[in-house]
This record gives structure tokens, sequence and C-alpha cells, in this order.
């Protein structure tokens, strides 16, 4: 479909707002509203364009992911990459923050490298330099 032009935005079922909101904001992320709607869901927006809608609904208090963290390999979204600049400044920032890298740096034969993170329900956030193209 050539009528496509761009992920609107991402939805992510989340244990805590608060935590999330917290979370968020430190990879530059704002609130815009929430929580709204019958799911209900709150909005976060980076200046880079990139939404995040936290539903607010989940009845788990498990600290597993269940699509990465168990043996048997569920269908579905695995992780989100957001693109960078440096990966070096990312992983500067990242220190700062306290935010635990959980993988890599990888580095691809073209130069590519990525790393990545776990929010507080444990989804996982590639940060992704892309390489030479």
């Amino acid at each position: 479909m050539k009528e496509i032009t761009r992920i609107n935005h991402i939805g992510i079922r989340v244990a805590n707002l608060e935590a999330s909101r917290k979370f968020y904001e430190k990879l530059g992320f704002e609130f815009i509203a929430g929580p709204i709607g019958p799911e209900p869901v709150a909005i976060m927006e980076h200046p880079s364009g990139i939404n995040i809608n936290f539903i607010l609904n989940t009845n788990s208090d498990k600290s597993e992911n269940v699509l990465m963290d168990i043996p048997v390999k569920h269908s579905g979204y695995t992780h989100m990459a957001l693109e960078v600049t440096s990966l070096e400044t990312v992983e500067d920032q990242l220190e700062h923050h306290g935010i635990e890298i959980t993988d890599g740096p990888i580095v691809l034969p073209d130069g590519a490298a990525f790393i990545f993170v776990r929010d507080p329900d444990r989804n996982v956030i590639e940060f992704h330099k892309p390489g030479k193209r």
C-alpha cells in the first residue's frame, strides 16, 4: 500500500504509568495526555515525532516479557528500534540516568551498531546507529 507514510504511534501495555513516564522522560519523551479513553491510554511524544501510547489495563504482575524472556517463543512484536546519530552519546546518557544496557553493543560488517535496554515492564528498546549504505 503506497498510502502508508510512516508509523503513527507505538502502543505499549504498562503496569505503572508513573514508572513508565519517568523512564521514557529520561529518553527525551514528553508527556502529552492521559489517562484517557476506555482502555485507558496515556500519550508521550519525542521531539523527533515518535509517539507512544501507554495502554494502562495490564492485569499481570509478571516480571518477565513473554515474547523475550521465556523458552517458548510466542508470535508478536519483540522490540522497537530507535535510530540514533551517536551510539556513544546514547550510552553515556543511559549511564547518566542509571539505565542498564542489557545487550550490545553489536556491530555489523557495514558498521551498523546497536544496543538494547529494557523499560520498567521489560519491553525491549533498541538504539540503532545505521551503517554505511
